[in-house]
């Protein structure tokens, strides 16, 4: 009876040995061996929240792991399982579990850019980003001028005109089709680069609103770097003086989508645009674009000098003059002959 005992045992062990014996072969080769040879790009979208198991089923599904239980015992005993990142990832399947895996935790997710250069308005921003193929315009135009938002960005207008910071932004694929998501990050980067303008904090709401204003008509007025500073201290002599500013990118803003490409004596003369700054002194009522940083600067600390004109000389740089007699030498001189 007692070596019958012991043949069952050791029967058992044998069984025992064989299976745990195939499931290491088989967890080795799963491990090792790519699920198709030669391999293709698979394109895989992991949205946030999405399960561990769920990937794996769908990793499974797109022949990127050869066994879905596998790959999420895998991840599990790699501690992995809640670590994974949100995001579109190109993978391919000649690859094994461990790199596939590697790149759910450590990979660089597909991005997408968005480039929005200095001086947009911000229709313009709306259409580039529906252009963009990531939100439409009208979705935009209405997160623009939402109270609720303005309010929590701290924004004193009645619309984000002049907030939505110009910069390349590179977006997830879920980011990318989500508009507040779009808009909110123009603003947030707005006042992270305010913090190199006031480094000891949020200006009060009428500094804002000068600053943002002035920088926005110094965007406009010249794309050379060096000469931002001049042009902001020109304007702020002029405000000091109580002189117009006369500057004519307000008045084609006034004039919005409707603006041709040519300003007209009428367009000039207009005292019903409230843009007009040959007619209304002082600032105008609200930014004009989007400042970049540099003419944020600039406006915040315009140059000290004497020079109260300036024209362009066709080069994309200006003539600056102290008076009017020197200014209207430099008007025939760049423009008169051209």
């Amino acid at each position: 009876m007692r070596k019958l005992i012991l043949a069952l045992v050791a029967l058992f062990l044998l069984i025992i040995i064989g299976i745990s014996g195939t499931a290491l072969y088989e967890a080795h080769r799963f491990l090792n061996t790519p699920p198709e040879m030669p391999g293709r790009e698979v394109t895989v979208i992991i949205e946030p929240g999405t399960t561990f198991d769920a990937v794996s089923r769908m990793l499974a599904e797109q022949n990127l792991v050869t066994d879905a239980n596998y790959f999420a015992m895998y991840g599990k005993w790699e501690k992995a399982a809640g670590s994974i990142q949100a995001g579109e990832f190109v993978m391919n399947t000649s690859w094994t579990p461990s790199k596939v895996l590697d790149t759910l935790l450590r990979g660089k997710p597909i991005m997408y850019k968005l480039a929005l250069r200095e001086g947009l308005t911000w229709w313009e921003t709306a259409a580039v980003i529906e252009n963009t193929g990531y939100a439409n315009a009208t979705e935009i135009k209405d997160l623009v001028h939402d109270p609720e938002l303005l309010d929590k960005y701290d924004i004193p207008f009645d619309s984000a005109e002049g907030f939505l910071f110009p910069d390349t932004y590179l977006l997830t694929r879920k980011e990318s089709q989500d508009p507040r998501f779009i808009v909110e990050l123009l603003l947030k980067t707005f006042w992270k680069n305010a913090e190199k303008v006031w480094p000891d904090g949020k200006p009060d709401a009428e500094t804002l609103k000068k600053v943002v204003i002035l920088a926005s008509v110094v965007e406009k007025e010249t794309g050379v770097p060096e000469e931002r500073g001049t042009i902001a201290g020109v304007f702020a002599k002029r405000l000091e003086r109580r002189m117009p500013l006369q500057a004519d990118p307000t008045i084609i803003y006034g004039l919005g989508t409707a603006f041709d490409g040519n300003i007209t004596r009428r367009h000039l003369e207009d005292s019903g645009n409230p843009y007009n700054t040959y007619r209304h002194g002082g600032l105008p009522p609200g930014p004009i674009c989007s400042p970049g940083l540099d003419a944020l600067l600039a406006a915040a600390n315009p140059e000290d000098h004497d020079y109260l004109y300036f024209v362009s000389k066709g080069d994309g740089s200006h003539q600056f003059s102290t008076n009017l007699r020197q200014h209207n030498n430099a008007v025939r001189k760049y423009q008169l002959k051209r």
